[in-house]
């Protein structure tokens, strides 16, 4: 388990994913230490915002920051989904990840939505979603057959 690159993550959300840096606060803890926590704008009056913490006695130096492994679950079980507004505009932004060195899966239908897979930094999930078609009542109940990518 890696410790929290701080910076690797402003890189990542700011220059591959284009995300705007739009606050970046650290709060000196009275009892040690400091929490810096940095703001992403997402759009549609959406943020995104991580947490470093940095020589505070009730957390570990080596935090594991991947949502998924700190649960103990398994790779994408809990992630980021980011939708686009044509299938073109997936298809152009699995490129531009593709050029920007990073692994992204092939896109992937859903049924009701094709996807791109990808990881951050910290190891959290994200996909980006093309939806051919609205939720729908039914897919509140929808049961499927899959298989588990390896």
């Amino acid at each position: 388990m890696s410790t929290h690159d701080m910076d690797a993550t402003i890189a990542f959300y700011t220059r591959v994913l284009g995300f705007v840096r739009v606050a970046d606060q650290v709060t000196s803890i009275r009892e040690g230490g400091q929490i810096r926590q940095v703001y992403f704008d997402l759009g549609r009056d959406e943020y995104l915002v991580f947490m470093e913490a940095r020589d505070i006695a009730s957390i570990p130096q080596d935090y594991p920051t991947g949502i998924n492994s700190a649960l103990g679950t398994p790779a994408g079980m809990y992630h980021l989904a980011f939708k686009v507004d044509t299938l073109e505009a997936l298809q152009a932004k699995r490129s531009e990840l593709l050029g920007a060195g990073v692994d992204v899966s092939d896109c992937i239908d859903l049924g009701h939505a094709q996807s791109i897979f990808l990881a951050d930094p910290n190891d959290l999930q994200i996909e980006f979603c093309w939806h051919s078609r609205p939720f729908r009542p039914e897919d509140l109940d929808r049961k499927d057959i899959a298989s588990i990518a390896a």
